[in-house]
């Protein structure tokens, strides 16, 4: 008996960047796709909210960037991008400093010049209090850029973020930590980089163009009758769940958002200022009109709250122990037993990702399948 051909040749689990880079990638190689997204609307964490002429990120800044030219030409495909550039400022001890470390912050850190007056302080600083082996943040951080630095911009900052005492998080959370001899204030090193004119929906609509897509949908409620629609799924969920979290739960950090509306033009001048006092719960306002230099009466910030996750928040960061990789590595195994099922993105694949580079990992997915099927 022949059986029955399925609806769809794929079901896309998740809306996000991933899957909607997928869906499009395989539409326009004439196989049928449907997306289903948990949320009421698509876009994933990029996903933009109006609010009085004002486009709201609403799980967060997204600021693109990148070096890759061909990643660059892809998303131009779906909307124009202006030229912001992202240049932080940050608060700590009441006074305001340029982003990211350069000879703007060490002059107004130490009142230095000139690139061999700042160098040899950090250099001083980290004979000081560096050592070889760093054995938590607090000695990697100081190993790289002295006292005066962590202690300013690190250490109060990142145990917010993290929730626990620089001393008790591991040296592998700072790899590395740019620091510039010139004045210049841009965040990012990468050749292309702004924000989509009409915020990023732009792109994730020219994206899902004339695809099925389904909101308010939950897999795990209806998986038996979603998974007998296609013939494969692309799940870009939290890997952990999909397999009933038989190996444990994969541990994350979350965010908190608290949205204010000002009746004033502007509130601080500024996208993005980091608060970096302990002082302050949250570790930084986002004013989101100043990513695309918006005219507008009013002004909508951002606080942006880090907390310790549970299922019924968003998991935003991995947490990349030991504990965890290895309990993702059971996972992963897991997945390469199944044919049928892809695994995609920075939740199924446990890592955080950029979203030019969650553009090029679906990209690459697509050829490597398209390379199996030939």
């Amino acid at each position: 008996m022949k059986l029955k051909e399925k609806e769809y040749d794929y079901l896309v689990v998740g809306a996000g960047l991933f899957g909607s880079v997928f869906a499009h990638e395989m539409t326009k190689r004439s196989k049928k796709c449907l997306v289903i997204d948990k949320r009421n609307h698509l876009g994933g964490n990029v996903y933009c909210e109006e609010k009085e002429g004002i486009n709201v990120h609403k799980y967060g800044a997204h600021i693109f960037h990148t070096n890759d030219k061909r990643i660059w030409d892809y998303v131009n495909q779906f909307a124009s991008f202006n030229n912001y550039i992202n240049s932080p400022l940050s608060l700590s001890k009441g006074k305001l400093y340029n982003l990211p470390f350069n000879m703007n912050t060490f002059y107004q850190l130490w009142g230095t010049q000139t690139p061999q007056e700042a160098k040899a302080i950090i250099d001083e600083q980290v004979a000081k209090y560096g050592t070889k082996s760093p054995k938590n943040l607090e000695e990697q951080a100081l190993s790289l850029v002295g006292k005066d630095i962590y202690e300013t911009f690190i250490k109060e900052y990142t145990e917010k973020q993290w929730g626990k005492k620089a001393t008790e998080l591991p040296a592998f959370i700072i790899k590395r930590l740019p620091v510039r001899y010139t004045y210049n204030n841009n965040y990012f090193n990468d050749r292309y980089q702004g924000i989509p004119i009409g915020g990023y929906n732009t792109i994730i609509n020219g994206l899902l163009k004339g695809i099925e897509t389904k909101t308010n949908v939950d897999f795990f409620k209806e998986r038996e009758q979603l998974e007998g629609l296609a013939d494969k799924i692309v799940y870009t969920g939290k890997i952990d769940e999909f397999f009933d979290y038989k190996h444990g739960q994969l541990e994350y950090r979350s965010l908190r958002f608290e949205n204010e509306l000002h009746a004033i033009e502007n509130y601080q001048g500024n996208a993005v200022v980091n608060y970096n006092d302990s002082s302050f719960a949250f570790t930084r306002i986002i004013e989101h009109k100043h990513f695309e230099f918006g005219k507008q009466s009013k002004t909508i910030i951002t606080k942006e709250y880090p907390e310790a996750w549970d299922p019924s928040k968003e998991a935003y960061y991995p947490i990349n122990n030991d504990k965890n990789q290895g309990v993702y590595q059971e996972y992963k195994k897991e997945s390469q037993k199944l044919s049928n099922v892809i695994f995609g993105g920075r939740l199924a694949e446990y890592r955080y990702y950029d979203m030019h580079q969650i553009i090029a990992s679906s990209l690459t997915k697509v050829e490597e399948i398209l390379g199996i099927e030939k």
